[in-house]
């Protein structure tokens, strides 16, 4: 009966985790097959989203700290759908006001929703992390990642070179997690692989419903390539050393004792 207890105290934290992903998720559903009038669907879309945001913060489901890093990540994918659309990469189809550069601005969101479940979990969980490597490495891993998603489209793709290094810096590091009173491990690379799956399950659910689509959907929905899941895997990556530098950064403003890892 613990186990059980401790399995629905993980699901139900789990839950409260992804409840803006979850939001974005009924919004992308609702909206393929409901529409407003006088308002285009993309539109509609950063409406909710905008809202959504709002809303977590008004009734303490985020913090402020926590809201300044999901707009962090909202310019940062937003500067990395701006590339991918000229590139031709994915496509938004959709009609909206409020595209710039054929890239709907809700699109940012998907990315913060990330961020979203990154804060929430690292709160609610209470995580923090051993073995963390230098600073230095960690943001030069990360840095190299980033630029890699824009630079391969005229160069060498380097992510596997990156995926290299990364299992190389972070082959000791571990996240601990609470669940209700008890502590539990894992591998940090793992849970990477783990939210990378995750994302990739979303990121079919979403082409599905008319998020976006990539060259070889526009025809027909199929599944989004498995090779995606590396991407994902390396955005995750950033995302959490993002998060962890943030933490850390934060820290020390205030004074505290730097510890070996950042924690919340």
């Amino acid at each position: 009966m613990s186990r059980l207890r401790q399995l629905w105290l993980f699901g139900w934290n789990q839950a409260l985790c992804c409840i803006f992903p979850v939001v974005i998720f009924l919004t992308l559903g609702i909206t393929k097959f409901i529409s407003l009038p006088y308002i285009h669907r993309y539109d509609l879309i950063l409406l909710v989203c905008i809202l959504a945001q709002i809303a977590m913060v008004k009734f303490k489901f985020e913090t402020m700290d926590e809201l300044k890093v999901i707009m962090l990540f909202h310019l940062i994918g937003l500067a990395l759908e701006l590339y991918k659309v000229h590139m031709g990469s994915w496509a938004y189809p959709g009609e909206a006001w409020s595209k710039i550069g054929g890239v709907p601005l809700y699109s940012g969101f998907m990315y913060a929703s990330v961020a979203s479940y990154i804060c929430q979990a690292w709160r609610r969980f209470d995580l923090y992390l051993v073995a963390w490597p230098r600073q230095v490495i960690a943001v030069t891993i990360g840095v190299g990642i980033y630029l890699n998603f824009f630079t391969h489209h005229f160069i060498m793709d380097l992510r596997w070179i990156w995926i290299v290094l990364l299992f190389i810096a972070f082959w000791r590091t571990k996240v601990y997690y609470t669940v209700g009173q008890v502590r539990y491990q894992m591998p940090l690379i793992l849970s990477f692989f783990l939210i990378a799956f995750f994302i990739w399950i979303a990121e079919n659910i979403s082409t599905l419903l008319g998020a976006w689509k990539y060259p070889d959907q526009m025809a027909r929905w199929t599944w989004v390539h498995l090779g995606k899941l590396s991407s994902w895997f390396l955005l995750i990556i950033i995302s959490i050393i993002i998060v962890a530098y943030l933490k850390q950064i934060k820290m020390q403003t205030r004074g505290m004792k730097r510890e070996e890892v950042p924690r919340p």
